[in-house]
């Protein structure tokens, strides 16, 4: 099987990888939702460098601060490679939905902030997540989108449903 060239994939963190604690603030919450672990290691296999992008409004709420963010980050990390499953880079949006920032998702500065990280370009990216702010940022940094929903209408047209990660990893790979 011929080697294919590397390609983004850009992951919403609560509600796509773990169990949305909602304003998780405590790496002890941490618990991966079901096929997650399948999923990223079907991505990873086929090439996919892989980014964590996920809006933090808790930060901004005043119910945790950015250093217990990144050690909720770090213990996801280290759960992740535990499996063999490396993520290349987190972007963060510590701010609430009402300050107006550039990278509180569906505005593209988390996307772009991975991109260059890992060097990879948008236009071949994938971004999944379970929000429309998710597919929002496909949309807005000329991706395309998977939305994790139960509900197979609950995406435009144009973006991918899956039931999860292992649904969405076989959406992508027949996609590349």
């Amino acid at each position: 099987m011929p080697m294919r060239e590397p390609f983004l994939v850009l992951l919403d963190r609560d509600g796509t990888i773990n169990i949305d604690r909602h304003y998780l603030g405590d790496p002890a919450g941490l618990e991966f939702l079901p096929g997650a672990l399948d999923g990223l290691t079907a991505l990873r296999d086929a090439g996919a460098v892989l980014a964590i992008v996920t809006n933090q409004s808790g930060i901004g709420r005043g119910m945790f601060d950015r250093e217990q963010a990144d050690t909720v980050n770090d213990h996801l990390l280290a759960m992740l490679g535990a499996h063999g499953v490396e993520i290349a880079h987190v972007a963060l949006c510590p701010h609430a939905p009402d300050e107006g920032c550039d990278c509180r998702k569906p505005a593209p500065g988390l996307a772009v902030e991975a991109a260059a990280a890992t060097g990879l370009p948008l236009a071949q990216a994938w971004v999944i997540g379970d929000k429309s702010s998710d597919t929002g940022l496909a949309d807005a940094v000329g991706a395309r989108g998977i939305l994790i929903t139960a509900d197979r209408l609950a995406s435009p047209a144009e973006h991918f449903t899956a039931r999860d990660l292992v649904e969405a990893a076989a959406i992508i790979l027949a996609e590349q």
